[in-house]
């Protein structure tokens, strides 16, 4: 069993996969060129038919996130929020371009942050808020968007982990996860919602300035060659990964769909091994949010997970803790950051949280395996 199994989408998918890459290695285009171009139209057509999204792809998506900090034009010293519980690159690109990470509390339920939690950390320095829609699902971010505006501050969506997650505004519309804010900015790590065979990621905005500045500034601050008009970087989705997302992007939906499938069933299973909920707490749905599974995630109480995980691993079972430490304790932020409050939720999740194997393709029985064993060591 395997957290994800990539070989098995894969094989799912081998043909149209094996079409697309051998199509790129015969036209010899291999950084940018038509088939980046055209699948960076495909997925902004994805995200949102509607209206106008641009999609600027790049490395990473860690990249994606420097990229967005860089388009707002930030000067050192400004102050950016971000959630304490999250991976590190969410503010590891705050320190980078010499911001101030402001550290703030999750939802203990929901593993987001919340507008009630960033309000008390806004001071007259805050120029961004980075929401991190975790595990796969929408932060609530419609209160977010009304606080970041009666400030005007600008919101980035980390929504590396929500690809093809909806949220539902409170006037009715329905919006994917990326197209929620300022910019959105996403990864195409293999094991992500929508992942190719290597590195890679893109950035989403609706604002026609900003997608200028976010090409210029992954492809060495010019707009023309030779013409540098920016301090930039080096950032650019290869034509052999763009291949492989653009055989997968029309596959996205049902994939997710078939992550809720397994999710809604370990539910189930561990709802009846362990009908009281005394020791486990299944991931909670947002009303305001579909969920896409990028991770289904656990908290295991009274101190158990470690056990537990040890007792899975010795019965041949992956697990994994995202993330065992929060950003305000690891060593690198401690010195650089802010924490104007203390941040409870982010430290108990810490020691709480535990990721059971999913993906598309899980198989019935292999759940029933992952919560019977979970069900022997609690019995």
């Amino acid at each position: 069993m395997q957290m994800v199994d990539l070989h098995a989408q894969y094989l799912r998918y081998q043909s149209e996969i094996d079409s697309a890459m051998q199509a790129v290695l015969q036209s010899a285009s291999f950084i940018g060129g038509p088939t980046v171009t055209q699948f960076a139209e495909q997925l902004s057509h994805y995200q949102d038919p509607q209206h106008d999204i641009q999609t600027i792809t790049c490395a990473n998506g860690t990249d994606a996130l420097q990229l967005a900090l860089m388009a707002l034009d930030l000067q050192p010293g400004d102050e950016v929020v971000v959630p304490a519980f999250t991976y590190a690159a969410s503010a590891e690109v705050i320190g980078l371009l010499r911001l101030v990470p402001v550290l703030v509390d999750v939802d203990p339920m929901t593993f987001c942050t919340t507008a009630d939690l960033i309000a008390p950390a806004i001071t007259p320095r805050t120029r961004a808020i980075i929401v991190v829609h975790l595990f796969g699902q929408c932060a609530d971010i419609d209160p977010i968007l009304q606080l970041a505006s009666a400030h005007g501050i600008a919101v980035i969506e980390d929504n590396a982990q929500s690809l093809g997650a909806c949220y539902t505004f409170a006037d009715g519309t329905v919006r994917h996860s990326g197209t929620l804010a300022t910019i959105g900015c996403t990864s195409f790590f293999p094991t992500k919602p929508l992942g190719c065979f290597g590195d890679g990621g893109a950035c989403f905005t609706a604002d026609p300035d900003l997608a200028t500045r976010l090409r210029m500034l992954a492809n060495h601050g010019q707009r023309q060659k030779y013409q540098h008009e920016l301090i930039g970087c080096n950032s650019r989705l290869d034509a052999l990964q763009a291949a492989v997302l653009q055989a997968k992007l029309p596959h996205l939906d049902a994939d997710n769909a078939a992550r809720r499938a397994a999710a809604d069933r370990y539910t189930q299973l561990l709802r009846q091994a362990d009908r009281r909920v005394e020791h486990l707490l299944c991931p909670m749905e947002m009303p305001q949010s579909t969920h896409v599974y990028h991770q289904y995630t656990l908290r295991v109480l009274h101190g158990q997970r470690d056990a537990l995980r040890q007792h899975l691993s010795d019965r041949g079972i992956p697990t994994m803790v995202y993330y065992p430490m929060p950003l305000h304790q690891q060593a690198a932020f401690a010195p650089i950051c802010r924490c104007p409050q203390p941040l409870p939720a982010a430290e108990r999740l810490a020691s709480e949280v535990l990721s059971l194997p999913i993906g598309p393709d899980i198989t019935a029985s292999d759940q029933q395996m992952v919560v019977d064993a979970i069900a022997q060591f609690f019995n």
